[in-house]
């Protein structure tokens, strides 16, 4: 679930004493409340005002500085003890700030507002999830260098499948939360980026542990077809190819996503009462082999309950069959597991 927190406001304003001087100007600023920024008064001003809006604050000590004041720092001015401060302010804009993960290692920035539903949403209306998503991408590491640009210059967007591990987990996590139209500014932590491994991207190496950010703009999205809009041979197909690429994850060693490949591809092909008997012989080989493997998955995570109710599937699908059917399809499910 994406975690909603305070807006970041962009302001302008300048801070001075009560006899005129001028302690802090600046004519663009972006900070949360959360953060907060200059002294606690510009965090709870920000907050009752509209955009455009321009105020002048009288800031007394508890709100400001407080008894100890502040000292002389850079350009900014020294603000002596229990003084009070006038502060002219303008909001020139705000925008939504969202924690994609609750660690905050993944924060979205709504530079644009989208329409309608988001695609976490279409996903959760998809039985099967997994969407394609046509996004226009611009990734800066820390100092601003463009390490990747796509869909930008005249050229297609960059299409990819959400939850299929086609880009790093922090832009997949994302782009799950973004409306169509919606344009934002993500910033990922290497934890939910390339970690501690370099990067060869198209224009520049992003070096290891690094913290990237993205501009996205997502074009689009468009859901899988339905089960129930699929005819009993696209059924197959989708279950076998979702069963290979359950098979893929699991030779890299990443059993927690093969196993829900598994349980996708089960799925395709959960009903078949409509098939034909050679529709339904390929159907149960195909559920066989895919609780195998998932039981297999099972057994690496260490969840040995799940992976005995799994083969317990499979015993069953045996049982119901005629003795010499099911010595068939074992031989054949291993083979082809």
């Amino acid at each position: 679930m994406m975690l909603l927190i305070p807006f970041a406001y962009a302001v302008k304003y300048e801070a001075r004493l009560e006899d005129g001087t001028v302690i802090s100007k600046f004519d663009g600023v972006e900070f949360t409340v959360s953060d907060g920024y200059f002294c606690p008064a510009l965090s709870k001003a920000v907050k009752t005002m509209k955009k455009g809006e321009k105020v002048l604050l009288t800031v007394k000590p508890q709100y400001g500085f407080g008894e100890n004041g502040r000292a002389h720092s850079g350009n900014e001015g020294a603000v002596p003890p229990n003084a009070s401060v006038l502060i002219e302010l303008e909001l020139v804009s705000w925008k939504t700030v969202s924690e994609v993960t609750k660690d905050k290692k993944v924060m979205k920035k709504i530079l644009k507002e989208g329409e309608y539903i988001n695609v976490l949403m279409m996903g959760l209306l998809s039985k099967f999830g997994g969407l394609m998503v046509p996004v226009k991408l611009i990734g800066r590491l820390q100092d601003g260098t463009i390490f990747l640009k796509k869909g930008h210059d005249e050229d297609e967007p960059f299409e990819f499948k959400t939850d299929e591990e086609q880009v790093i987990d922090g832009l997949d996590r994302a782009v799950l939360t973004m409306k169509k139209g919606e344009v934002a500014l993500v910033t990922i932590a290497p934890e939910y980026a390339y970690s501690s491994t370099e990067s060869t991207q198209d224009l520049a190496v992003v070096p290891p542990n690094s913290t990237v950010n993205y501009e996205v703009e997502l074009v689009s999205f468009e859901k899988d077809k339905e089960s129930w809009d699929m005819n009993n041979a696209e059924k197959i197909e989708a279950a076998g190819k979702k069963k290979e690429e359950g098979n893929a994850s699991f030779n890299v060693g990443k059993y927690a996503k093969a196993s829900m490949k598994y349980e996708k591809a089960a799925k395709f092909i959960e009903y078949d009462s409509s098939f034909s008997e050679e529709e339904k012989k390929q159907s149960k080989v195909l559920k066989a082999t895919c609780n195998l493997n998932n039981a297999a998955c099972k057994l690496k995570l260490k969840d040995y309950k799940e992976a005995v109710k799994l083969c317990s599937k499979v015993c069953m699908f045996i049982l119901a069959s005629d003795i010499c059917g099911s010595l068939h399809v074992m031989v054949y499910v291993w083979m082809h597991a």
